[in-house]
């Protein structure tokens, strides 16, 4: 049997056992020896005989080879060949973290000099550093994802707890990650449902208190947050609204959160609305403006008919 002594030959220099003929163990200073790596073979194997002779007291007249030493050595180094690598902390592991200092120095480059807020003014510098229109989509993706509580203003902690929730530090690592926030936006409508909610909230004015986005408000909003996913009925919901300015007086939470549900329970096909549910009434008044406006196209269409008939 080959030991961790022989290099490529097949055979150990190392004697299976070392035994006198009254049964004892001995160091034989007469073995012979070579020199490898510059120790005397002759030597180790002597060590391990002495070991071996001290087990062999106890349980005599067993006889104890070095076959099992070696055999037990691989079993260890075996063992531990198993054992997970150390020096990987947690942080390895989940990829790097985000530094709140180099957040809060990105809030600090943008914050109001009189105010511990990124207002108007830095949001328009940031949006210029991130190639960005202040009313693009994107913005409001990124306001959703801070968590921001109003228009036109950034907390500190809104946006380090932000940053922090998206694992970015920087501005290019910002304008990197909405793309791909705007992708799961767009093709997943659960995703989509969670921002559309959270712009009603972010659209009202909480300095006043307001309860009701006002109409010009939520056509604005409207149209921001259905740049992706835009319903059919879309622009007849809007003409709606924007011919009935006196007669609302805004935009309620559940009217808003609703639309969601009434546009994609309608398509395109207004006929398919049943009165009798439990919708808002609003969407009672648009069903009849809108087929009355169609009725109106047609008859319209009729009378030019007959102008070129006659």
């Amino acid at each position: 049997m080959g030991s961790c002594f022989s290099r490529g030959k097949g055979r150990s220099s190392v004697p299976a056992s070392i035994k006198g003929k009254d049964g004892v163990v001995r160091d034989s200073p007469d073995l012979p020896y070579a020199t490898v790596n510059g120790n005397n073979i002759y030597e180790t194997a002597a060590v391990l005989a002495v070991t071996t002779a001290s087990v062999a007291t106890l349980s005599a007249p067993t006889v104890i080879t070095t076959t099992t030493a070696l055999s037990r050595d691989r079993s260890v180094r075996t063992f531990y060949a198993r054992m997970p690598s150390v020096g990987k902390t947690a942080e390895t592991r989940i990829g790097k973290t985000v530094s709140d200092a180099k957040v809060n120095s990105l809030f600090d480059s943008y914050k109001d000099p009189h105010e511990d807020l990124i207002l108007t003014e830095g949001i328009e510098r940031l949006c210029a550093d991130l190639s960005l229109s202040p009313d693009d989509f994107k913005v409001l993706i990124l306001a959703w994802k801070l968590d921001a509580g109003q228009m036109c203003r950034f907390t500190r902690d809104e946006f380090v707890g932000g940053c922090r929730s998206l694992g970015v530090e920087s501005v290019r690592a910002i304008k990197e990650k909405l793309p791909e926030i705007a992708t799961q936006v767009a093709s997943n409508p659960d995703v989509f449902k969670d921002l559309y909610r959270f712009t009603f909230r972010f659209g009202l004015d909480n300095t006043v208190g307001q309860r009701i986005l006002p109409i010009e408000t939520a056509v604005i909003l409207w149209r921001l947050v259905f740049t992706v996913r835009e319903p059919p009925i879309l622009e007849r919901w809007l003409r709606f609204l924007d011919k009935h300015r006196d007669v609302f007086r805004g935009v309620p939470r559940d009217t808003w959160n609703m639309f969601l549900n009434f546009s994609e329970a309608v398509g395109d096909d207004l006929s398919v609305y049943d009165d009798t549910e439990a919708w808002p009434s609003v969407f009672d008044d648009f069903v009849e403006f809108d087929n009355d406006q169609a009725n109106q196209n047609i008859s319209n269409k009729d009378k030019d008919s007959d102008c070129i008939v006659r």
